[in-house]
């Protein structure tokens, strides 16, 4: 498909060739240059957009003079757009914008007289370096949580606003709790007053929308549409509406390039009990590919102004409507019941199938994986070649990484923005290297990155920690690494009953660092898109809020670590999928579940202790590196191919 300059594909305010000469030959050339420029531009159109706004103070200033004019005693900034996304676009980054703060989660409260922002554990540095700590105060969110301190500092009789479209309805009930304590009320607002005081906010964004052919989505739309139609059914509903542009994406067989490292076109949907769908999506970014993939065929595309109305017809019909009161935006459930619409209780219904990969899209995952870790393994013996001398930084280890990912077959971007951490830095948990942070890697250096790639046939997301050769590890990492390795083979390893949820198997991943007295922060693992999210419900691996029963073709991560503050940090992951177990035991009385592990890389013998790993453990590493060269060999170059065969030779 082209592009023409003015197109809806073209960036606004840019000359669309600068995205275009990223094109290679192959079919979907164009759509794959843009997502790659998206991935790679994202953090500098923020940048961008804070550089020409005005300074901090006078950013917050200017908030509270139109909050003044609006009869408002005070305003909620989250982190989140209009679908409550991981990844963002460059428009909805209003945080950023007002404080400065660029980390992936947080909030913001502001008050006539006073203003604090809240972040969890992975940010209290962070923000005290990108923050004006003297007009906003910095606080945990566990330990200082913006209900309490709303509750403790909000006038009697006080008006505090916020966007409905920006937060869920149980973020609303939690926050509207904490201003009745204080009498004084949460106050939904029109328009938000962020955006009228922003003077340069970037426009929305108009990424194409193609289809996701079904040589790689498996399933076509119409009988995904028909599937759901009848969840609704027996729900008692009679549509459905989503605002998860995930959801949509699965479930129409479209992916787009609205948002950074996420292939999803921003958009809103209403399914009825027949299977047909209203797309709410600016018509621009519909390619004619996509088009024709509609047809006449049970989807009406509308722009987004009609959204509002077609709600408003299902409260007018007196329809049951299901609508995710955990995901969606409060705006949407209030605008249905304003209208007369009956909320049905229940989960977005394309949560569980989109989790639940069928047999093409496994196979596409498992061929993405190969690719994946070739591209990988010649990083890793660059690494180890060039690391050693000095000649690398933390910086450049991420932009090479790229380069060996950027050729292979598929190939659409990253999935995240890679953590490149040497030595302390490696100890942040989500560590992003800026040119102020970039670390040398030196010899005894313990170097963690974690990084991932989008493919049209599958998501990647990969950690591996490795010792910088020419020197020493510090004091006790090779225990500690060891430690993690062994709560990561007792996860790969498992067979578990049917029914069983990730929180069940949370405690096998960490009970050989609890044996020394160690744990991490973090959970487990998450689960992971086709081509889609790199973090995608509803399971996960965690000691909490994770009671989903794990389903077979669910892919999820598989990530313990272990992080010693000012020193070094450890992750191993692997992307795992559950499947019936290979085997079954005589006596058995239960069936069960195990996982197929996909990623394929070497996991550093240098680090490892073998005293402390059982035979068992061994004998799966090794079987695991065995998989790794045989696979892999054939797919790299020579010396590539002689440096993997000593990464993977057996544990001594």
């Amino acid at each position: 498909m082209a592009f023409a300059a003015g197109a809806a594909g073209a960036p606004e305010g840019r000359d669309p060739g600068a995205w275009v000469e990223l094109a290679v030959p192959g079919a979907g050339a164009e759509l794959r240059a843009r997502l790659i420029w998206l991935a790679g531009q994202a953090r500098a159109d923020i940048a961008a957009a804070l550089a020409l706004a005005p300074a901090p103070a006078e950013r917050l200033e200017a908030l509270r003079g139109e909050l003044a004019a609006r009869g408002l005693d005070g305003f909620v900034v989250p982190l989140a757009d209009e679908h409550q996304g991981e990844f963002i676009a460059p428009r909805a980054q209003r945080l950023a914008w007002l404080t400065g703060f660029a980390g992936s989660a947080g909030l913001a409260v502001v008050l006539a007289d006073k203003a604090a922002i809240f972040v969890d554990g992975r940010y209290t540095l962070q923000v005290r370096d990108q923050v004006n700590v003297d007009i906003f105060e910095p606080l945990h969110v566990t330990e200082n949580p913006p209900q309490e301190w709303i509750a403790a500092n909000l006038p009697d009789g006080a008006r505090l606003g916020y966007d409905s479209w920006l937060h869920t309805r149980e973020a609303v009930e939690r926050l509207r709790g904490a201003c009745e304590k204080a009498d004084a009320k949460f106050t939904p607002v029109d328009g938000n007053p962020i955006d009228a005081v922003w003077a340069d906010q970037p426009p929305p964004p108009l990424g194409p929308a193609a289809p996701h052919e079904i040589g790689h989505a498996g399933v076509a739309a119409a009988a995904k549409r028909q599937s759901i139609a009848g969840a609704l059914a027996k729900a008692g509903a009679e549509a459905a509406v989503f605002s998860a542009p995930d959801s949509i994406a699965w479930l129409l067989n479209l992916r787009g390039g609205d948002v950074p490292n996420t292939p999803i076109a921003l958009a809103y949907g209403i399914i009825d009990r027949d299977g047909d769908v209203e797309l709410f999506m600016d018509p621009r970014k519909l390619t004619p590919a996509l088009r024709r993939a509609f047809g006449n065929d049970g989807v009406r595309v509308a722009p987004p102004d009609e959204f509002g109305p077609a709600l408003d017809a299902l409260g007018r019909k007196q329809k049951r409507v299901l609508a995710d009161r955990r995901s969606a935006p409060a705006w949407i459930l209030d605008r249905l019941e304003e209208s007369g619409a009956t909320l049905v209780a229940g989960n977005d219904p394309c949560t569980l199938p989109k989790a639940c990969k069928n047999a093409v899209e496994l196979a596409g995952a498992r061929a993405a994986h190969v690719r994946d870790g070739a591209a990988l393994c010649r990083f890793l013996a660059w690494l180890a070649v060039t690391a050693p001398g000095g000649g690398v930084d933390e910086m450049s280890a991420a932009a090479r990484l790229f380069e060996f990912r950027v050729g292979g077959e598929h190939f659409r971007g990253v999935s995240f923005e890679t953590i490149s951490g040497a030595g302390p830095n490696g100890a942040i948990v989500h560590y992003r290297v800026d040119a102020a942070s970039n670390r040398k890697l030196t010899p005894g250096d313990v170097y963690l990155v974690d990084s991932g790639a989008q493919y049209l046939d599958g998501t990647t997301d990969v950690t591996r920690t490795v010792l910088i050769d020419g020197a020493a590890p510090p004091d006790g990492a090779r225990e500690n690494f060891t430690r993690v390795l062994k709560g990561h083979i007792a996860l790969a390893a498992a067979r578990f009953p049917i029914g069983t949820s990730g929180g069940q198997l949370d405690t096998l991943a960490r009970a050989a660092l609890w044996d020394a007295g160690l744990d991490f922060d973090h959970g487990t693992g998450h689960g992971v898109g086709s081509y889609l999210g790199v973090h995608e419900g509803p399971a996960r691996i965690a000691k909490r809020g994770a009671d989903v029963p794990l389903k077979p073709g669910m892919i999820l991560s598989d990530e313990p670590g272990y992080y010693k503050t000012g020193a070094y940090g450890i992750r191993i992951e692997n992307l795992v999928v559950v499947r019936e177990a290979a085997t079954r035991e005589p006596k058995a009385e239960r069936d069960l579940y195990e996982f197929e592990t996909l990623t394929l890389a070497p996991i550093d013998r240098a680090l490892i202790e073998p005293e402390l790993m059982t035979a068992e453990e061994i004998a799966w590493l090794d079987a695991y590196h065995a998989r790794v060269r045989e696979t892999l060999t054939p797919l790299v170059d020579e010396t590539t191919a002689k440096w993997l065969a000593e990464a993977t030779a057996a544990l001594d």
